[in-house]
């Protein structure tokens, strides 16, 4: 019998592991041509004529139209000399001084208990407390019934918590409200190896807040919106799979 000759379906696999194998071993010839030497560094190359380039699109102040005072060399509305320079207008940039020192140590107990004790008896019932039978089983006519309860309930619980953030960031003025706040925003992401760490910070802040340097003080943000964490191999690797956080998520026990 003629062996069966390999669908599309099954040489798909094979394929992928061919094409693995392949760059695997390239891989492998790159690093031993290079042992003994310095890492090369790369080109220097447009950004722009880069794959997937996608142009950065902000929010911007309104155009203002430039013009030069006479017998003056400066022109009007420029943001250098004796101007001001902390953030004021959509678009401009503020430094947030992320430092965030939380710590919490919490401690509650309750502990609540209960006795009771219940006795019911019945010494005269209509003669019947000296029939034979009655005595034959030996029931004892004032202790016809008799209860009692015990409950207890003891519960503990603590929280100790403390938690560190200290960075800088550097955040974009998006909005500027009617009483004169400014809504900032900013994000960083710093990739080490296969690990990106992010920190994001929002909030609204007053310009009178802003420091003569152009910083603020992550305190005196309001509605501070602050995030900081990271994503990639290690993140994944702490984190459960997805179905055991199904299963954590349906199972009621």
């Amino acid at each position: 019998m003629l062996p069966r000759p390999m669908t599309h379906h099954a040489s798909r696999p094979l394929a992928v592991a061919l094409l693995c194998t392949a760059l695997g071993a390239c891989n492998t010839v790159d690093r031993l041509s290079q042992i003994g030497a310095t890492p090369a560094l790369s080109a220097i190359e447009d950004p722009t004529a880069q794959a997937g380039y996608k142009p950065v699109r902000l929010p911007m102040p309104e155009v203002q139209p430039v013009s030069y005072a006479p017998n003056s060399l400066w022109r009007t509305g420029s943001r250098a000399f004796f101007k001001d320079q902390r953030a004021a207008r959509i678009g401009d940039l503020v430094t947030v001084k992320v430092n965030v020192t939380d710590k919490a140590n919490l401690n509650n107990e309750t502990k609540r208990s209960r006795s009771n004790a219940e006795g019911f008896g019945l010494p005269n019932a209509f003669g019947l407390e000296k029939n034979a039978g009655v005595a034959a089983a030996g029931i004892a006519a004032d202790k016809l019934l008799n209860a009692t309860s015990t409950s207890s309930s003891d519960g503990a619980g603590s929280v100790q918590r403390n938690e560190t953030v200290t960075t800088s960031v550097a955040a974009i003025v998006t909005q500027i409200l009617p009483n004169g706040n400014l809504v900032v925003e900013g994000k960083q992401e710093i990739r080490i190896n296969f690990e990106v760490r992010e920190l994001i910070v929002a909030g609204v802040v007053r310009p009178e807040d802003i420091e003569s340097d152009n910083t603020i003080e992550s305190t005196k943000i309001a509605q501070a919106r602050i995030a900081y964490g990271g994503r990639g191999q290690i993140s994944d690797v702490q984190q459960p799979r997805y179905g055991q956080q199904l299963v954590d998520v349906i199972l009621p026990f």
